[in-house]
């Protein structure tokens, strides 16, 4: 009985590695709760890239987060929105056998930096999916962006989108109103996501820090403390990503403000 239970109820998941830390699985199953949907949401941990696809297409939906979210761009079969621009997925769903990729990163950070007021200019730390989606929803604000990575080789993709790009070693410190780690720096260690003689003469003339490691505070925001600046981790950004890709799941038939309401509550 309880197999039959399961094997007819909807099921979702959010892909990764590291997984272990996700909160997607608690955001998204509270939603069915309250909305009396017969779904379930888990978090899969999947070390090689190259079964994506095949575990995608065992779900309804899937959100995915690092390091798959550009390999996720290659196998959807279908791309919408925004993520076509960016060229990184972190939400599919599943329509007669073909994989539709979405980007909710984007709008969900732009949700989450509201709050800050008027910016004019910022600094994008990393090259990953996360950077991509945060670089391409700030242009699209009219916010001059410039991206600062580590190796040059990641930063093609920028350049030949018309970004300023640099390393670390072509990187010449100047003033941004917001600087946004994308990187993993900080999420299981006490690293710091580029040199810290770049970060403190960056941060000491910037107004706002923002980083999308959630339920943290980062070496990077430790920093972004030290020198008065107001801050955010991603926790926001991650609730505003949810919040949209439920509504994607299920073909934006709900309440944004109401999704958004009940998972803050799970929080």
């Amino acid at each position: 009985m309880f197999a039959d239970l399961l094997k007819n109820m909807k099921q979702f998941c959010v892909i990764g590695n590291p997984i272990e830390h996700s909160i997607s699985p608690k955001l998204h199953n509270a939603a069915y709760k309250a909305f009396s949907i017969d779904a379930a949401y888990t978090k899969i941990l999947l070390e090689n890239g190259g079964k994506l696809r095949e575990t995608l297409l065992t779900y309804e939906g899937a959100n995915i987060t690092v390091p798959h979210k550009e390999a996720a761009f290659s196998v959807c079969d279908k791309i919408e929105g925004i993520a076509a621009q960016i060229e990184a997925v972190n939400t599919i769903v599943k329509k007669n056998d073909k994989l539709i990729g979405f980007n909710t990163d984007a709008d969900g950070f732009f949700e989450a930096i509201k709050e800050f007021g008027k910016v004019e200019n910022a600094l994008v730390l990393g090259a990953g999916g996360a950077a991509k989606a945060i670089a391409f929803i700030l242009r699209q604000n009219g916010i001059e962006t410039a991206i600062l990575n580590r190796s040059v080789e990641r930063l093609e993709f920028f350049r030949q989108k018309g970004f300023k790009s640099f390393s670390w070693g072509s990187f010449a410190p100047k003033k941004y109103d917001i600087v946004i780690n994308t990187t993993t720096a900080g999420l299981k260690d006490n690293v710091l996501p580029a040199p810290a003689e770049i970060l403190n003469e960056t941060l000491k003339s910037a107004r706002f820090g923002f980083d999308a490691i959630y339920n943290k505070k980062t070496p990077f925001l430790k920093l972004c403390d030290e020198f008065g600046l107001k801050y955010k981790d991603g926790s926001d950004m991650l609730l505003y990503q949810a919040v949209f890709a439920f509504n994607i799941f299920f073909d934006n038939v709900y309440d944004e403000t109401k999704i958004a309401q009940i998972m803050k509550k799970s929080l």
